[in-house]
């Protein structure tokens, strides 16, 4: 089985590999392919047995083309390792500490481009090449020639080679496409393989014409001209006559350099080319040469990658879950796949109607994105990447944990199951009871909470208040101690004093969220009150619509419901809303506001709570509707959106004033 998926792993890369570095028409995506070879090294890092001959890991580029003359690299143009968060930035970081005292780097953007090598004599250009595979690349000094950038004689007679990165501005690529459409030839997907197209063309006339431009970042053989670190480097490498980007920074500790990486994740859209990320690298030369290399990478150097925003892969197969109302959800099965920061394996497809509308199959290749910056969410199937091998979605007729017949109410498109004695249902319904946005019991996780229901201990929401008279019989089940079962008793006894609206949520009622329980409890203050209220006098509350009401006034219909609420208040449950009462304040009063950034004073609920106590209301997205961007500190995409929108902005100081 494992040998099974590292020869497909090295089929897909090689097959990528080819597609990207010879033919110039890319098969996968960036993030794609670095999937696969982090899942390939790690596959062949833990079975080195298995490890193939024709592994793209033994490789360090790609494949070298015919139609050019082949160059041997003196020193090898080596690929850096990539990292792609912030842990893995600070791993890298440790590890150089480990062997160099008080490292400090150089940060510089991460060109999306085509890598060079420009060799000079006595000051004049003599030959340029491609990487290809790190050891022979590609001569290409032919077209390289017409790059306006790259100097043709240098301000010193001096032999040198230096290596860079050849690109497409923004304003060439866009020229070139509109060419290109109006001539119906196809597109260039983007900017690097215009690029790399363009200087892979025979004719230099084509490649003087594609406005090519090119920065310089690396001199091989610095210590020949008494060079000591990476920032020297650089600024001799200017005054030769090179352009260096301007945007490199020498950073002091990780905490700097976690800045830069930040601002230039916000604000890498502004630049007239693309980046996919920032390059660091460890600024003193001798320490280079003391960490020296794996077979592959400098250990010196990394590469982070932003992080994507839409990545695609595979979707496995199609599983159901059963929520605490009973509602039956299809749930996407996932390769593994990074995205924005975080591995996603799983996500909701909602119900029958949407797996339908996105025409998805088990097999696809899927586009994947986090709506709101939170959940993951399929966007749509790949049509051309299927292969006639996609299996057809079928949307289950039983309950999968108890085999019921589902139903299908009128005028919704979910199915449910209605055997009340169903477990999935009694478990999500003591999940729910316990998490964050209800009573916030610390200590039950889905599996204890679901081990604790097995065993007999919980049955329904009233059980978790019995739980003490179960001490004795709790500390015999294998990772509880006096202490753990202390602490899961406290928080218990603690859940009693919650404000009314938090119970309300928690009790499960249909169609009641959190919002909608805010509201009820401010408006009624108690749970009497509520038990008391009519159908007409639900419907006039604003945001308490009619499938609410119907609900409210069903489940205080419900004798057994009454009395848990009557056994509820026997011990000791709080009834009452205990939050401060609504404010009419014209600054909120039915405005929309999105927070972005840190905020140094409030925290994030604290806030959201203020604005809607004010009539307020919070959305996770900036759109033509948003009234009031909120901008914390290190702010995300959504400042630059607001930015365009013409959205009023206020900084934490200002939100603050507002309040008071």
């Amino acid at each position: 089985m494992i040998k099974t998926r590292i020869n497909e792993l090295i089929e897909i890369l090689n097959n990528a590999n080819y597609n990207y570095y010879v033919n110039d028409n890319p098969t996968i995506t960036d993030q794609e392919y670095d999937k696969y070879l982090r899942e390939l090294i790690s596959l062949e890092e833990k079975y080195p047995d298995l490890k193939q001959s024709n592994s793209p890991t033994n490789k360090i580029g790609g494949e070298v083309i015919n139609e050019f003359k082949k160059i041997i690299h003196e020193k090898p143009m080596m690929s850096l390792s990539n990292v792609f968060n912030e842990e893995e930035i600070i791993a890298f970081d440790e590890r150089i500490k480990k062997e160099i005292n008080n490292p400090k780097y150089v940060a510089e953007l991460k060109i999306d481009g085509l890598s060079v090598s420009l060799l000079y004599e006595n000051g004049k250009l003599v030959r340029a090449a491609t990487r290809g595979d790190g050891i022979t690349g590609e001569d290409i000094t032919h077209n390289v020639k017409t790059i306006k950038s790259i100097p043709l004689f240098l301000n010193q007679d001096i032999d040198i080679e230096v290596r860079g990165e050849i690109y497409m501005p923004k304003t060439s690529f866009e020229i070139i496409n509109e060419e290109r459409r109006k001539n119906n030839q196809d597109l260039f997907a983007n900017p690097r393989n215009a690029a790399a197209g363009s200087v892979r063309q025979l004719d230099s006339k084509i490649a003087a014409s594609r406005n090519l431009d090119c920065f310089l970042y690396h001199l091989p053989e610095a210590e020949k001209y008494n060079i000591n670190t990476q920032e020297k480097a650089l600024e001799f490498m200017k005054k030769l006559g090179f352009i260096v980007n301007p945007n490199i920074k020498k950073v002091n500790n990780i905490n700097e350099l976690l800045e830069y990486i930040n601002y230039w994740t916000i604000h890498r859209n502004e630049l007239p080319y693309e980046i996919d990320g920032v390059v660091i690298k460890l600024d003193d030369l001798e320490s280079q040469k003391k960490l020296g290399f794996t077979a592959k990478y400098p250990k010196w150097a990394t590469a982070y990658k932003f992080p994507a925003e839409i990545v695609l892969t595979r979707l496995k197969d199609i599983i159901f879950s059963v929520g605490r109302t009973g509602q039956v959800t299809p749930n996407a099965v996932l390769e593994p796949v990074l995205l924005m920061g975080s591995t996603i394996s799983r996500a909701t497809l909602h119900n029958e109607d949407y797996v339908i509308s996105k025409n998805l199959k088990i097999g696809d290749i899927v586009s994947i994105k986090k709506a709101g910056d939170v959940i993951p969410e399929v966007v749509e199937p790949i049509i051309d990447r299927r292969t006639g091998n996609e299996i057809d979605f079928v949307m289950t007729s039983k309950c999968p944990i108890c085999n019921s017949e589902l139903i299908r109410k009128e005028k919704e498109s979910a199915y449910y199951c209605v055997n009340l004695h169903c477990d999935a249902k009694k478990i999500e319904s003591l999940i729910h009871y316990v998490s964050r946005d209800t009573l916030n019991i610390e200590g039950f996780g889905d599996k204890i909470i679901e081990d604790f229901y097995n065993m007999g201990y919980l049955k329904n929401i009233i059980d978790f208040y019995q739980l003490k008279d179960k001490k004795e019989e709790l500390k015999e089940i294998e990772g509880f101690g006096d202490k753990s079962i202390n602490n899961l008793l406290q928080n218990i006894e603690l859940s009693k004093n919650q404000s009314l609206e938090r119970l309300l949520f928690a009790l499960g009622i249909r169609y009641v969220g959190k919002k909608a329980a805010k509201i009820l409890s401010e408006k009624y203050e108690n749970m009497d009150n509520l038990i008391k209220t009519t159908y007409d006098e639900l419907i006039e509350i604003p945001n308490i619509g009619d499938a609410i009401a119907k609900s409210i006034i069903k489940y205080f219909q419900n004798e057994d419901n009454v009395n848990l609420i009557k056994n509820f208040k026997k011990i000791g449950v709080n009834m009452n809303y205990l939050g401060e009462k609504r404010i009419i304040d014209d600054n909120f009063v039915n405005k929309t506001f999105v927070l972005t950034g840190t905020l140094q004073k409030l925290n994030r609920e604290k806030a959201f709570d203020e604005i809607e106590k004010r009539g307020g209301k919070v959305t996770n997205s900036v759109t033509s509707k948003t009234d009031y961007l909120i901008l914390g500190e290190n702010p995300g995409s959504k400042y630059e959106k607001a930015l365009k929108l013409n959205i009023m902005i206020w900084n934490e100081q200002e939100f603050i004033e507002k309040l008071n």
